[in-house]
């Protein structure tokens, strides 16, 4: 069991170093466009499902909350936490609209959407990305393996944050080590701390 646990930590280490050049650039673009939007008063939005729901949270508490340093609360929603709103859209239209409707209802133009799906084919993260579309917001999305539909959605100034594994354990170590750069980086901008 032990070596079991030792390789796990070794494949998780190794990805992490080895996407590290690969993923910084469009992760140090993300950590732009997040600034840029709260600096205009805009807000995020965060979805996913399952272990991404998670991460949608997350990063959301850290924005809203603190990160490493105090600092004002800073405009995020995760949409996967509101249980009346995901039951109605779910039980009177489709699973796969619940974060479109949020999107449609709560997002404006210059707010960003941060997208999560491990496989890049999650039906109701597609569609969030569409509606962010229709209401002219940018998209950041955090994916994995060939990025799947998700990467073919992307728009001329979305940014693609895609960890290049197929292991869904891996991925989502590496998401939240990417929300956790975007988080500092965010801070690094707005507070200066290093």
């Amino acid at each position: 069991m032990e070596d079991r646990i030792l390789r796990h930590f070794s494949e998780s280490a190794r990805l992490k170093l080895d996407a590290a050049d690969a993923l910084a650039p469009p992760i140090a673009r993300a950590v732009d466009a997040l600034v840029q939007c709260l600096l205009a008063d805009g807000k995020v939005l965060a979805c996913g499902n399952g272990g991404s729901a998670a991460d949608a949270q997350h990063f959301a508490s850290e924005l809203v909350n603190r990160f490493e340093h105090d600092r004002p609360g800073l405009a995020a929603i995760a949409l996967t936490t509101d249980t009346s709103i995901l039951t109605s859209v779910a039980n009177d239209d489709r699973y796969a609209n619940v974060f479109a409707r949020q999107t449609l209802a709560l997002g404006h133009e210059g707010d960003v959407l941060l997208a999560i799906s491990t496989s890049g084919n999650s039906e109701s993260v597609l569609r969030a990305v569409d509606a962010a579309h229709e209401r002219r917001m940018r998209t950041i999305a955090l994916t994995g393996r060939d990025g799947g539909r998700l990467a073919e959605q992307m728009g001329e100034d979305d940014i693609l944050i895609c960890v290049p594994a197929d292991s869904t354990a891996r991925i989502q170590e590496v998401h939240l080590l990417t929300i956790h750069c975007l988080c500092d980086g965010i801070d690094n901008l707005l507070l200066g701390v290093d």
